[in-house]
Protein backbone atom coordinates (compact mmCIF):
# COMPACT_ATOMS: atom_id res chain seq x y z
CA UNK A 1 0.00 0.00 0.00
CA UNK A 2 2.71 2.30 0.59
CA UNK A 3 5.71 3.02 -1.91
CA UNK A 4 8.28 0.23 -1.71
CA UNK A 5 11.60 0.58 -3.21
CA UNK A 6 13.12 -1.89 -5.32
CA UNK A 7 15.64 -2.60 -8.30
CA UNK A 8 15.49 -3.20 -11.99
CA UNK A 9 17.23 -6.25 -13.08
CA UNK A 10 20.66 -5.61 -14.23
CA UNK A 11 20.53 -6.73 -17.86
CA UNK A 12 18.06 -3.89 -18.32
CA UNK A 13 20.45 -1.26 -17.13
CA UNK A 14 21.21 -0.13 -20.27
CA UNK A 15 23.04 3.08 -19.22
CA UNK A 16 23.47 4.87 -16.03
CA UNK A 17 20.43 5.24 -13.37
CA UNK A 18 21.25 9.10 -13.07
CA UNK A 19 20.48 9.47 -16.05
CA UNK A 20 16.95 8.79 -16.51
CA UNK A 21 14.88 11.06 -14.62
CA UNK A 22 12.63 10.50 -11.87
CA UNK A 23 8.84 10.74 -13.26
CA UNK A 24 5.93 12.86 -11.70
CA UNK A 25 4.52 10.45 -9.20
CA UNK A 26 1.64 13.28 -8.19
CA UNK A 27 -0.87 11.01 -10.39
CA UNK A 28 0.25 8.12 -8.66
CA UNK A 29 -0.01 9.20 -5.44
CA UNK A 30 -3.57 10.83 -6.66
CA UNK A 31 -4.94 7.95 -7.68
CA UNK A 32 -4.14 6.28 -4.64
CA UNK A 33 -5.36 9.12 -2.36
CA UNK A 34 -8.61 8.72 -4.50
CA UNK A 35 -8.90 5.20 -3.53
CA UNK A 36 -8.20 5.61 0.15
CA UNK A 37 -10.86 7.72 0.88
CA UNK A 38 -13.26 5.85 -0.87
CA UNK A 39 -11.95 3.11 1.48
CA UNK A 40 -12.90 5.14 4.84
CA UNK A 41 -16.11 4.87 3.42
CA UNK A 42 -16.51 1.21 3.66
CA UNK A 43 -15.28 0.75 7.42
CA UNK A 44 -17.06 3.29 8.32
CA UNK A 45 -20.56 1.51 6.92
CA UNK A 46 -19.12 -1.14 9.00
CA UNK A 47 -18.76 0.59 12.47
CA UNK A 48 -22.19 2.60 11.83
CA UNK A 49 -24.64 1.43 8.93
CA UNK A 50 -28.05 0.14 10.40
CA UNK A 51 -27.74 -2.92 8.12
CA UNK A 52 -26.98 -5.58 10.08
CA UNK A 53 -26.28 -7.73 6.40
CA UNK A 54 -23.49 -7.95 3.76
CA UNK A 55 -24.55 -5.18 1.10
CA UNK A 56 -24.09 -7.76 -1.69
CA UNK A 57 -26.99 -10.03 -0.25
CA UNK A 58 -29.37 -9.68 -3.11
CA UNK A 59 -32.53 -10.78 -1.00
CA UNK A 60 -31.66 -7.84 1.60
CA UNK A 61 -30.26 -5.25 0.28
CA UNK A 62 -30.82 -1.79 -1.46
CA UNK A 63 -29.62 -0.50 -4.01
CA UNK A 64 -28.14 2.51 -2.33
CA UNK A 65 -26.50 0.17 0.00
CA UNK A 66 -25.10 -2.33 -2.74
CA UNK A 67 -23.51 0.57 -4.39
CA UNK A 68 -22.23 2.50 -1.31
CA UNK A 69 -20.27 -1.26 -0.71
CA UNK A 70 -19.69 -1.94 -4.30
CA UNK A 71 -17.72 1.37 -4.90
CA UNK A 72 -15.54 0.40 -2.43
CA UNK A 73 -14.64 -2.39 -4.14
CA UNK A 74 -11.47 -1.13 -6.22
CA UNK A 75 -9.64 -0.17 -2.96
CA UNK A 76 -7.82 -3.10 -2.40
CA UNK A 77 -6.79 -3.48 -6.11
CA UNK A 78 -5.65 -0.23 -6.74
CA UNK A 79 -3.48 -0.16 -3.67
CA UNK A 80 -2.09 -3.74 -4.58
CA UNK A 81 -1.54 -2.73 -8.11
CA UNK A 82 0.06 0.79 -7.41
CA UNK A 83 2.51 -0.90 -4.96
CA UNK A 84 3.95 -2.34 -7.51
CA UNK A 85 3.94 0.20 -9.95
CA UNK A 86 5.95 2.28 -7.05
CA UNK A 87 7.97 -0.38 -6.69
CA UNK A 88 9.27 0.08 -10.50
CA UNK A 89 9.59 3.44 -10.12
CA UNK A 90 11.93 3.17 -7.16
CA UNK A 91 13.78 0.95 -9.03
CA UNK A 92 15.33 4.17 -10.91
CA UNK A 93 16.99 5.61 -7.28
CA UNK A 94 20.42 3.66 -7.73
CA UNK A 95 20.71 0.87 -5.15
CA UNK A 96 21.53 -2.87 -6.31
CA UNK A 97 19.12 -5.03 -7.12
CA UNK A 98 20.23 -7.60 -3.97
CA UNK A 99 20.01 -4.10 -1.87
CA UNK A 100 16.27 -3.62 -2.83
CA UNK A 101 15.15 -7.43 -3.38
CA UNK A 102 16.32 -7.14 0.29
CA UNK A 103 14.47 -4.21 1.61
CA UNK A 104 10.82 -5.92 -0.14
CA UNK A 105 11.26 -8.72 1.86
CA UNK A 106 12.46 -6.74 5.23
CA UNK A 107 8.97 -4.54 4.00
CA UNK A 108 6.99 -7.15 3.09
CA UNK A 109 7.80 -9.13 6.97
CA UNK A 110 7.14 -5.98 8.74
CA UNK A 111 3.69 -5.21 6.98
CA UNK A 112 2.43 -8.64 8.08
CA UNK A 113 3.80 -7.56 11.62
CA UNK A 114 1.23 -4.40 11.40
CA UNK A 115 -1.67 -6.61 10.35
CA UNK A 116 -1.11 -8.77 13.27
CA UNK A 117 -0.94 -5.76 15.88
CA UNK A 118 -1.92 -2.22 14.83
CA UNK A 119 -4.50 -2.51 12.21
CA UNK A 120 -5.70 -6.23 13.73
CA UNK A 121 -6.37 -3.56 17.33
CA UNK A 122 -8.15 -0.98 15.23
CA UNK A 123 -10.02 -3.23 13.63
CA UNK A 124 -11.46 -4.70 16.91
CA UNK A 125 -9.63 -3.10 20.06
CA UNK A 126 -9.39 -6.62 21.79
CA UNK A 127 -5.65 -8.16 22.75
CA UNK A 128 -7.74 -11.91 22.38
CA UNK A 129 -5.18 -13.43 20.76
CA UNK A 130 -7.00 -16.82 20.17
CA UNK A 131 -8.43 -15.20 16.93
CA UNK A 132 -6.61 -13.26 14.13
CA UNK A 133 -7.50 -12.67 10.83
CA UNK A 134 -5.94 -12.10 7.62
CA UNK A 135 -6.51 -9.34 5.28
CA UNK A 136 -5.12 -6.86 2.82
CA UNK A 137 -1.24 -5.88 5.03
CA UNK A 138 -1.01 -9.53 4.89
CA UNK A 139 -1.65 -9.66 1.41
CA UNK A 140 0.69 -7.18 0.06
CA UNK A 141 3.26 -8.17 2.50
CA UNK A 142 3.72 -11.47 1.21
CA UNK A 143 2.88 -10.05 -2.26
CA UNK A 144 5.95 -7.76 -1.69
CA UNK A 145 7.74 -10.90 -0.52
CA UNK A 146 7.23 -12.69 -3.90
CA UNK A 147 8.41 -9.52 -5.72
CA UNK A 148 11.76 -9.61 -4.15
CA UNK A 149 12.29 -12.87 -5.99
CA UNK A 150 10.35 -11.78 -9.42
CA UNK A 151 12.40 -8.31 -9.87
CA UNK A 152 15.58 -10.06 -10.71
CA UNK A 153 13.90 -11.22 -13.93
CA UNK A 154 13.13 -8.65 -17.21
CA UNK A 155 10.04 -6.61 -16.56
CA UNK A 156 8.27 -7.35 -19.66
CA UNK A 157 8.40 -11.42 -17.89
CA UNK A 158 7.33 -10.17 -14.44
CA UNK A 159 4.31 -8.38 -16.05
CA UNK A 160 3.18 -11.35 -18.61
CA UNK A 161 3.57 -13.93 -15.03
CA UNK A 162 0.80 -11.55 -12.68
CA UNK A 163 -1.40 -11.50 -16.23
CA UNK A 164 -1.32 -14.87 -16.40
CA UNK A 165 -1.90 -15.57 -12.82
CA UNK A 166 -4.76 -12.92 -12.70
CA UNK A 167 -6.37 -14.20 -15.74
CA UNK A 168 -5.79 -17.70 -15.31
CA UNK A 169 -6.17 -18.50 -11.20
CA UNK A 170 -9.65 -18.55 -11.91
CA UNK A 171 -9.63 -22.27 -13.50
CA UNK A 172 -8.38 -23.69 -9.50
CA UNK A 173 -11.49 -22.66 -8.48
CA UNK A 174 -13.22 -26.39 -8.24
CA UNK A 175 -9.78 -27.32 -6.46
CA UNK A 176 -10.78 -28.51 -3.32
CA UNK A 177 -8.49 -30.11 -0.33
CA UNK A 178 -9.58 -31.61 2.79
CA UNK A 179 -6.65 -33.78 3.66
CA UNK A 180 -4.33 -33.52 4.88
CA UNK A 181 -5.11 -30.83 7.39
CA UNK A 182 -2.15 -28.52 6.53
CA UNK A 183 -2.21 -28.90 2.66
CA UNK A 184 -6.31 -27.68 3.21
CA UNK A 185 -4.46 -24.46 5.31
CA UNK A 186 -1.62 -23.70 2.45
CA UNK A 187 -4.21 -23.72 -0.22
CA UNK A 188 -6.71 -21.47 1.59
CA UNK A 189 -3.39 -19.32 1.78
CA UNK A 190 -2.81 -19.24 -1.45
CA UNK A 191 -6.20 -19.36 -3.23
CA UNK A 192 -9.20 -19.75 -0.71
CA UNK A 193 -11.85 -19.36 -0.61
CA UNK A 194 -11.67 -17.30 2.74
CA UNK A 195 -11.90 -19.91 5.90
CA UNK A 196 -11.68 -20.06 9.43
CA UNK A 197 -8.78 -22.58 10.55
CA UNK A 198 -9.32 -23.95 14.57
CA UNK A 199 -6.05 -25.37 16.18
CA UNK A 200 -5.73 -27.44 19.06
CA UNK A 201 -4.78 -24.43 21.06
CA UNK A 202 -7.70 -22.76 21.03
CA UNK A 203 -6.40 -20.20 18.27
CA UNK A 204 -8.93 -18.99 14.84
CA UNK A 205 -7.46 -17.87 11.96
CA UNK A 206 -9.74 -16.18 9.83
CA UNK A 207 -7.82 -16.03 5.93
CA UNK A 208 -9.53 -13.28 4.03
CA UNK A 209 -7.00 -12.73 1.77
CA UNK A 210 -5.80 -15.59 -0.39
CA UNK A 211 -2.21 -14.52 -1.70
CA UNK A 212 -1.77 -16.08 -5.39
CA UNK A 213 -4.35 -13.29 -7.34
CA UNK A 214 -2.75 -10.36 -5.13
CA UNK A 215 0.51 -11.64 -5.91
CA UNK A 216 -0.04 -11.67 -9.54
CA UNK A 217 -2.13 -7.93 -9.66
CA UNK A 218 1.45 -6.82 -7.73
CA UNK A 219 3.48 -8.14 -10.38
CA UNK A 220 0.74 -6.81 -12.66
CA UNK A 221 1.49 -2.83 -11.49
CA UNK A 222 5.18 -3.38 -11.82
CA UNK A 223 5.33 -4.12 -14.98
CA UNK A 224 2.91 -1.00 -15.41
CA UNK A 225 5.85 1.46 -14.15
CA UNK A 226 7.21 0.88 -18.01
CA UNK A 227 4.30 3.06 -19.36
CA UNK A 228 4.86 5.37 -16.48
CA UNK A 229 8.60 6.14 -18.32
CA UNK A 230 7.00 7.56 -21.49
CA UNK A 231 6.15 11.00 -22.71
CA UNK A 232 3.11 11.94 -20.85
CA UNK A 233 1.01 11.85 -24.47
CA UNK A 234 1.75 8.14 -25.31
CA UNK A 235 1.17 7.18 -21.96
CA UNK A 236 -2.04 8.67 -21.24
CA UNK A 237 -3.24 7.05 -24.42
CA UNK A 238 -2.17 3.94 -23.28
CA UNK A 239 -3.67 4.42 -19.64
CA UNK A 240 -7.21 5.57 -21.81
CA UNK A 241 -7.11 2.21 -24.07
CA UNK A 242 -6.31 -0.30 -21.40
CA UNK A 243 -8.50 1.04 -18.70
CA UNK A 244 -11.45 1.19 -21.27
CA UNK A 245 -10.28 -1.96 -22.70
CA UNK A 246 -10.70 -3.97 -19.61
CA UNK A 247 -14.14 -2.41 -18.74
CA UNK A 248 -15.33 -3.96 -22.00
CA UNK A 249 -13.70 -7.22 -21.55
CA UNK A 250 -15.39 -7.48 -18.13
CA UNK A 251 -18.67 -7.09 -19.24
CA UNK A 252 -18.38 -8.99 -22.92
CA UNK A 253 -16.53 -12.02 -20.30
CA UNK A 254 -19.39 -11.59 -17.74
CA UNK A 255 -22.12 -11.67 -20.65
CA UNK A 256 -21.01 -14.93 -21.03
CA UNK A 257 -21.61 -16.64 -17.73
CA UNK A 258 -18.73 -19.37 -18.35
CA UNK A 259 -15.27 -17.95 -16.88
CA UNK A 260 -14.37 -15.11 -14.78
CA UNK A 261 -16.10 -15.52 -11.84
CA UNK A 262 -16.71 -18.09 -8.93
CA UNK A 263 -20.50 -17.22 -9.00
CA UNK A 264 -22.71 -16.75 -12.10
CA UNK A 265 -25.33 -13.27 -12.42
CA UNK A 266 -28.63 -14.46 -12.40
CA UNK A 267 -32.11 -12.65 -13.67
CA UNK A 268 -33.35 -11.21 -10.43
CA UNK A 269 -37.37 -9.98 -9.57
CA UNK A 270 -36.20 -6.53 -11.42
CA UNK A 271 -34.17 -5.48 -14.16
CA UNK A 272 -32.00 -3.24 -11.79
CA UNK A 273 -31.58 -6.11 -9.32
CA UNK A 274 -30.36 -8.39 -12.14
CA UNK A 275 -27.87 -5.53 -13.17
CA UNK A 276 -26.50 -5.85 -9.25
CA UNK A 277 -26.39 -9.67 -9.89
CA UNK A 278 -24.36 -8.81 -13.08
CA UNK A 279 -21.74 -6.51 -11.00
CA UNK A 280 -21.77 -8.51 -7.89
CA UNK A 281 -18.28 -10.13 -8.29
CA UNK A 282 -16.33 -11.99 -6.32
CA UNK A 283 -13.71 -10.23 -4.27
CA UNK A 284 -12.26 -13.07 -2.18
CA UNK A 285 -10.29 -13.67 -3.50
CA UNK A 286 -10.61 -11.00 -6.48
CA UNK A 287 -11.37 -12.52 -9.76
CA UNK A 288 -10.81 -11.56 -12.78
CA UNK A 289 -14.06 -10.31 -13.58
CA UNK A 290 -13.24 -8.59 -10.41
CA UNK A 291 -9.96 -6.98 -11.32
CA UNK A 292 -11.11 -6.09 -14.64
CA UNK A 293 -14.08 -3.85 -13.48
CA UNK A 294 -12.05 -2.70 -10.28
CA UNK A 295 -8.99 -2.01 -11.93
CA UNK A 296 -10.04 -1.25 -15.82
CA UNK A 297 -11.78 2.05 -14.67
CA UNK A 298 -8.64 3.18 -12.28
CA UNK A 299 -6.03 3.09 -15.05
CA UNK A 300 -8.73 4.62 -17.50
CA UNK A 301 -8.90 7.56 -14.52
CA UNK A 302 -5.16 8.51 -14.48
CA UNK A 303 -6.11 9.66 -18.13
CA UNK A 304 -7.45 12.52 -16.21
CA UNK A 305 -5.39 12.50 -13.67
CA UNK A 306 -1.87 12.80 -15.27
CA UNK A 307 -1.11 16.34 -15.20
CA UNK A 308 0.45 19.56 -13.42
CA UNK A 309 -1.47 19.66 -10.53
CA UNK A 310 -1.10 23.21 -8.87
CA UNK A 311 -1.15 23.11 -4.95
CA UNK A 312 -4.48 24.28 -2.99
CA UNK A 313 -7.79 22.45 -3.09
CA UNK A 314 -8.83 18.81 -2.95
CA UNK A 315 -6.02 17.57 -4.93
CA UNK A 316 -3.77 18.42 -2.77
CA UNK A 317 -6.02 16.68 0.39
CA UNK A 318 -5.59 13.72 -1.92
CA UNK A 319 -1.80 13.54 -3.51
CA UNK A 320 -1.21 13.94 1.08
CA UNK A 321 -2.92 10.95 1.78
CA UNK A 322 -1.59 9.19 -1.31
CA UNK A 323 1.91 9.70 -0.46
CA UNK A 324 1.54 8.17 3.23
CA UNK A 325 -1.09 5.30 2.39
CA UNK A 326 0.42 2.98 5.46
CA UNK A 327 0.17 5.44 7.83
CA UNK A 328 -3.74 6.64 6.75
CA UNK A 329 -4.91 3.15 6.50
CA UNK A 330 -3.30 2.38 10.10
CA UNK A 331 -4.54 5.79 11.61
CA UNK A 332 -8.00 5.91 9.95
CA UNK A 333 -9.01 2.16 11.26
CA UNK A 334 -8.37 4.07 15.14
CA UNK A 335 -10.32 6.72 14.31
CA UNK A 336 -13.14 4.99 12.83
CA UNK A 337 -13.38 2.70 15.60
CA UNK A 338 -12.71 5.07 18.38
CA UNK A 339 -15.52 7.39 16.51
CA UNK A 340 -18.12 4.57 16.85
CA UNK A 341 -17.38 3.97 20.32
CA UNK A 342 -17.53 7.36 21.48
CA UNK A 343 -20.74 7.91 19.40
CA UNK A 344 -22.35 4.68 21.31
CA UNK A 345 -21.14 5.86 24.57
CA UNK A 346 -22.77 9.29 23.89
CA UNK A 347 -26.48 7.21 22.99
CA UNK A 348 -26.15 5.41 26.10
CA UNK A 349 -25.85 2.23 23.97
CA UNK A 350 -23.97 -1.67 24.61
CA UNK A 351 -20.54 -0.85 23.49
CA UNK A 352 -19.20 -4.26 24.63
CA UNK A 353 -19.46 -5.52 21.16
CA UNK A 354 -16.56 -3.43 19.73
CA UNK A 355 -14.19 -4.75 22.01
CA UNK A 356 -14.18 -8.20 20.95
CA UNK A 357 -13.06 -10.26 18.15
CA UNK A 358 -15.38 -10.91 14.99
CA UNK A 359 -17.97 -12.24 14.30
CA UNK A 360 -19.27 -8.97 15.87
CA UNK A 361 -22.79 -9.21 17.00
CA UNK A 362 -24.41 -5.37 17.44
CA UNK A 363 -27.40 -4.97 19.28
CA UNK A 364 -30.56 -5.16 17.89
CA UNK A 365 -31.73 -1.21 16.58
CA UNK A 366 -28.32 -0.41 16.33
CA UNK A 367 -27.21 1.68 13.73
CA UNK A 368 -27.67 4.59 11.23
CA UNK A 369 -29.09 5.66 7.85
CA UNK A 370 -27.11 5.99 5.05
CA UNK A 371 -26.77 9.79 5.42
CA UNK A 372 -25.24 10.02 8.30
CA UNK A 373 -22.73 7.23 7.33
CA UNK A 374 -21.73 9.61 4.69
CA UNK A 375 -21.68 12.56 7.23
CA UNK A 376 -19.27 10.64 9.42
CA UNK A 377 -17.37 9.66 6.98
CA UNK A 378 -16.70 12.90 5.60
CA UNK A 379 -15.75 14.13 9.60
CA UNK A 380 -12.86 11.40 9.45
CA UNK A 381 -11.33 12.14 6.21
CA UNK A 382 -11.24 16.29 7.74
CA UNK A 383 -9.73 15.06 10.92
CA UNK A 384 -7.09 12.25 9.54
CA UNK A 385 -6.17 15.09 7.23
CA UNK A 386 -4.21 17.56 9.17
CA UNK A 387 -2.37 14.09 11.03
CA UNK A 388 -1.52 12.86 7.57
CA UNK A 389 -0.13 16.49 6.05
CA UNK A 390 1.81 16.29 9.45
CA UNK A 391 3.50 13.16 8.72
CA UNK A 392 4.31 13.40 5.25
CA UNK A 393 5.93 17.05 5.65
CA UNK A 394 7.96 14.78 8.55
CA UNK A 395 8.73 12.43 5.84
CA UNK A 396 10.02 14.37 3.28
CA UNK A 397 11.96 16.66 5.77
CA UNK A 398 13.34 13.94 7.74
CA UNK A 399 15.13 11.38 5.41
CA UNK A 400 17.65 10.91 7.51
CA UNK A 401 15.20 8.70 9.92
CA UNK A 402 15.27 5.16 7.90
CA UNK A 403 12.42 3.63 9.87
CA UNK A 404 10.57 6.43 8.36
CA UNK A 405 10.68 4.83 4.78
CA UNK A 406 8.88 2.06 6.10
CA UNK A 407 5.75 4.04 6.47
Amino acid sequence: MASALTAQPVAESAFPRAERPRPRLDSIDLLRGVALVVMVLDHVRDYFARAQFSPSDLEQTTPALFFTRWATHSCAPVFVFLAGTAVYLSSRRGKSCAELSRFLVVRGIWLIFLELTILRFGMCFSFDYHWVSLTVLWAIGWSMVALAALIWLPTPIVGAIGLAVVAGHNLLDSVAIEHPAWLKALWAVLHGPPETFHTRAGLRAHVMYPLLPWVGVMAAGYAFGLLIEMDRARRQRLFLGIGLGMVTAFFALRSLNVYGDPEPWVHQKTPLFTFLSFLNVEKYPPSLDFVLITLGPAIALLTYLDRDWEPGGVDTWLITFGRVPLFFFLLHWQLVHLLAVIVGVGRGEDVGWMFKVPPFDAPDGYGFSLPVVYLVWGAVILGAYPVCRWFALLKERRRDIWWLSYF
